[in-house]
């Protein structure tokens, strides 16, 4: 029997009877147990696929691959003839592979492949080398052209096949092989070969699938044309290929996530049918979610991080004005989520040459997100210090960032949470126009339909950072007029929806400012956690084993 208490959107994939069927008796029958993944794990495994990039850093790859050959030289010719016997009996890099977590390993690989027997012309280490050599020769050459190139797999590995004498199988097999020699060298600095790591990878996915990946070759940056900076890149635009292998192994699959929205969009993304599907709301005995949408300033003027509005003083000042006025009266943490880093920087350029920042760090602390992870981490410490002392801070951040991905503002690190904007993506990305090409001609899905899907999980990620069990409370601003549209709101989290009320739509900075009072003054009140009204919210032991047993009137 399963017991599922939830308060998200989950789905459940199950494999046919004829596989579990073939299953029963074996060995890996026993493995067949349920999982339950949730949004987070599940992330991490498809974004391992979502964009490979290779960037032009020759003399780096040169410099790995010299090292490789040094510590060859410098090894037992005895180990090396092992591995090569070994090899030559047909036994893959892992030979029979265990019942464990690495078939979860990246790049992810169809069984049949990593039981074949790896190709006699790279069973030799200085094959093998010499087979990387021409491989890193090759990219070399690529990345000195001086145009935008974007090609599939078959093309890709055609091109190598004639121009280097590589063809697919070796491609295929050069993951495998390098971490056989890895494993035999013991080198243990792996960091110093990541970079050559990244070329097996990048070999090894392109030879092995003929399609969802796009190789894309950009010999500068947009920003700065005139400054060479090639960049190769290998682009996993189906997500289906990183959840396949879940699927494949476990009987039962639980999808559950709290931005699971729109839910009919996610199996259509991941490729399987859903046995079940369901969206639950929160069991709360009190209101304790606060979620806004604010569509103007004080002064009346629309709000928005539309393109045509996001560099108008105007907004920038009302956006100002909003934090101003909530760091006044909201105690401890506030956390605001930009749309990128080119938006926050300008931004808070503008609040400084205004006055507002400082205006701001009078009531509260202010620090920032980067994209180095030590100083973000660095700021992160100091900004929970400053709101356990109980002097509050606010955290600028960003959409899609370190910090929105997997950072919890529970508690008092986070009263409220101000998202500046619809995180939209990069609308003339390259990688992105592949993505929803491949995306309408394989799935049928429509660009805005995923853009819209993908802009507005990412929103409800980062203001549901702000409420981490059923005890927190905390309010959420929408600050862009675009929110109050049906068409955009619609796709938010049931959860949110179900706490948003007609009232809070279309709301102006004075009007968001009363709300947020008269919220706080209720959260202020004596909250008695067993429920004074025979509803509870915390569920203890033996409330548990009265509701798997079916006894009990208690209300939940």
């Amino acid at each position: 029997m399963w017991l599922c208490i939830a308060t998200s959107t989950y789905l459940i994939q199950k494999l046919p009877e004829s596989y579990q069927r073939r299953c029963r008796g074996s060995v890996l029958w026993s493995s067949m147990r349920p999982i339950i993944l949730t949004m987070s794990a599940l992330k991490h495994s498809v974004l391992a696929y979502e964009c490979r990039h290779l960037k032009g850093q020759q003399g780096i790859l040169i410099g790995c691959h010299r090292r490789l050959r040094g510590r060859l030289k410098a090894t037992d010719a005895g180990r090396l003839r092992a591995e090569y016997n070994r090899l030559v009996e047909g036994l893959a890099q892992r030979g029979n592979l265990p019942i464990s977590d690495t078939w979860f390993s990246n790049p992810t690989l169809p069984e049949d492949i990593l039981k074949e027997a790896v190709p006699g012309n790279i069973r030799r280490a200085e094959h093998f080398l010499s087979v990387l050599r021409r491989l890193v020769q090759y990219l070399r050459g690529r990345l000195q052209t001086e145009n935008v190139e974007k090609e599939g797999p078959v093309s890709f590995v055609a091109s190598v096949n004639a121009q280097v004498g590589i063809d697919q199988k070796m491609l295929r097999f050069c993951y495998d092989r390098l971490h056989s020699l890895m494993l035999t060298l013991e080198i243990t600095d792996t960091e110093d070969f990541l970079h050559i790591q990244a070329v097996c990878d990048m070999a090894t996915l392109v030879g092995t699938y003929t399609r969802g990946f796009s190789i894309i070759i950009e010999p500068f940056d947009e920003r700065m044309p005139h400054i060479p900076d090639p960049v190769l890149q290998l682009c996993c635009h189906d997500a289906s290929l990183a959840i396949k292998p879940v699927f494949e192994r476990f009987q039962s699959v639980v999808i559950t996530s709290g931005t699971l929205s729109p839910i009919d969009l996610y199996p259509r993304l991941l490729n399987f049918n859903p046995v079940v599907s369901r969206s639950f709301t929160m069991s709360l005995t009190r209101d304790c979610i606060c979620p806004m949408v604010l569509t103007r300033g004080s002064d009346q003027l629309p709000v928005s991080t539309k393109y045509e509005l996001r560099n108008d003083p105007g907004v920038e000042k009302n956006y100002g004005k909003l934090l101003l006025e909530m760091v006044s009266v909201v105690p401890d943490g506030v956390v605001c989520f930009f749309v990128s880093y080119s938006y926050m920087d300008a931004i808070v350029n503008s609040w400084h040459e205004s006055g507002i920042l400082k205006e701001i760090m009078q009531h509260k602390l202010v620090f920032i997100e980067t994209k180095d992870v030590v100083e973000t981490t660095l700021a992160l410490d100091n900004y929970r210090r400053a709101c356990d002392c109980g002097r509050g801070a606010v955290f600028f951040s960003v959409a899609r960032g370190k910090v929105a991905e997997g950072i919890d503002f529970d508690r008092h690190y986070g009263r409220l949470v101000i998202m500046f904007g619809i995180p939209f993506q990069y609308t003339l990305s390259r990688i992105l126009l592949a993505r929803l090409e491949y995306l309408r001609e394989t799935f049928q899905i429509k660009e805005g339909d995923f853009l819209t899907f993908d802009a507005l999980r990412q929103a409800a990620q980062c203001v549901g950072r702000v409420i981490r069990s059923k005890a927190d409370y905390g309010m959420m601003i929408f600050a862009d007029k675009r929110y109050s549209r049906h068409d955009k709101r619609s796709k938010l989290p049931g959860w949110i929806l179900s706490h948003l009320r007609d009232a809070h739509l279309n709301l102006s900075t004075d009007m968001a400012l009363h709300i947020a009072k008269e919220f706080l003054r209720r959260m202020a009140q004596p909250y008695d956690k067993t429920g004074a009204v025979g509803k509870k919210t915390l569920l203890s032991q033996e409330d548990l084993e009265k509701m798997v047993n079916g006894v009990g009137d208690t209300m939940f």
